[in-house]
């Protein structure tokens, strides 16, 4: 059969292949697990880079006989189908019949390309003497596939772009708060975060080189995950949307004014052929939308959504203009750095606004994002919103996320930590300081 002997020149290749130049990432994954490894984010995020990673530790005590890789979005295995998936470990034991009765490893790559892939991955998990690691880019592997077919059988990661931690360690930046030099290539590091993102591909590239990859990466998800595997035939419409929330982030989104907007500009459509493009994109791990707080899932349904982007360097494929739109950048910044931590993420609001209140580990924080503060009237608002919320949730404290200053401020009981982003952004993951 074709498909198998495929399977077996893949396979095959793979274990003859070197793993090399591997960016670092702090997320590390177990490798003996009795459970299904998950890996799931948006495309080029990296998830291929910690499965090689995890193979490259297999091989030091393993043969390499013992530790198969396949991508399913291989070109040569076009078009699979569920039917040829049993395929794969019929062509590795006709190669290696004594392999049998050893454990075995198997890594499957976009596994969202074929559908039915739960069905085949918990088979063969419930019969066979394997370890096996998955990754997809569609958000669907967590609240569907792996939530009904795989529920009590996998343990799920999200990978998202690098952090600024890792994107300083990947350019050989120290990390040192106290150290002038240091300080300095961080905060010029920042800069370049911001604008290019955190992409491993845009690292170390010109602006140029980095704003095409990422047009290159965002043409992939909005047409192979999004337009081709959702049947979507109003590409343009499509398109429009996307360069809308990319071009807004950080701002609420109004189905009804999107709605007007574009039945204006010609397009014929629905408000829920809007829902639904946006739901494809949030799938794909491009975009999130954030709720707003309240105690009812009604209430949050019934007010608009904040959009963030998966990583900030998209905005610029579409806007050039990056001075003006800090604040925005820093905002989605501040997001990522949560939404890493935790899904729990929501804006407050009741006479003021505040632009994030999360819950990450049992722990409340409330924070706003303000680029400068040198307008009195604008410290005055992020004050107010954030002592509000502080009374609201019952908290002592809150954050306040700028540029470049750094102080505490007491109201009474209350404190207001205010911090420049990149100490933020590298204190993040430490949960007894933020």
């Amino acid at each position: 059969m074709i498909m198998k002997e495929i399977f077996k020149k893949i396979l095959t290749d793979f274990m003859d292949k070197e793993i090399a130049g591997i960016l670092p990432r702090t997320q590390s994954i177990p490798l003996e697990s009795k459970k299904i490894i998950s890996l799931i984010g948006v495309r080029r995020s990296g998830k291929s880079s910690i499965l090689f990673d995890a193979i490259r530790a297999l091989r030091l005590t393993h043969p390499r006989e013992n530790v198969l890789y396949l991508n399913f979005e291989d070109d040569r295995l076009f078009p699979l189908k569920l039917e040829h998936l049993d395929l794969i470990l019929e062509a590795y034991f006709e190669m290696y019949p004594t392999k049998r009765d050893e454990k075995i490893y198997l890594f499957l790559d976009e596994v969202q390309v074929v559908d039915g892939w739960e069905l085949y991955v918990r088979r063969i998990y419930d019969t066979l003497n394997l370890s096996i690691f998955i990754t997809g880019s569609s958000a669907k592997l967590l609240s569907s596939e792996i939530a009904t077919s795989l529920r009590g059988r996998t343990l799920s990661f999200e990978i998202f772009p690098f952090s600024f931690r890792e994107y300083l360690t990947c350019k050989g930046i120290e990390v040192n708060l106290n150290a002038s030099k240091s300080l300095s290539f961080i905060k010029n590091a920042l800069d370049s975060y911001l604008a290019d993102g955190g992409f491993a591909e845009t690292i170390g590239e010109d602006a140029f080189i980095a704003r095409k990859i990422l047009s290159d990466y965002l043409e992939l998800i909005v047409y192979k995950d999004i337009a081709q595997r959702h049947n979507i035939t109003n590409g343009s419409l499509l398109k429009h949307l996307t360069k809308y929330c990319f071009t807004n982030i950080a701002t609420l989104l109004s189905f009804t004014k999107l709605y007007n907007e574009f039945k204006s500009q010609g397009f014929k459509l629905s408000k829920d052929t809007i829902f639904n493009y946006m739901s494809y994109l949030e799938d794909a791990y491009a975009l999130f939308t954030v709720p707003i707080y309240r105690n009812s899932i009604k209430e949050e349904q019934r007010n608009p959504k904040k959009i963030y982007a998966v990583d900030s360097g998209f905005k610029k494929i579409y806007d050039y203009v990056f001075s003006h739109d800090k604040s925005k950048l820093y905002e989605n910044a501040v997001f990522l750095e949560l939404r890493r931590q935790s899904k729990d993420v929501y804006y407050f609001k009741a006479h003021h606004e505040v632009d994030f209140y999360a819950k990450i580990e049992g722990k409340e924080l409330l924070l706003n994002v303000s680029y400068e503060l040198k307008d009195e009237k604008t410290r005055k608002r992020e004050y107010d919103g954030l002592l509000e919320a502080m009374t609201y949730f019952g908290l002592n404290e809150g954050y306040l996320i700028t540029k470049d200053e750094k102080n505490d401020v007491l109201f009474d009981d209350k404190t207001i930590h205010i911090l420049p982003l990149y100490e933020w952004l590298l204190m993040a993951h430490d949960q007894d300081k933020v």
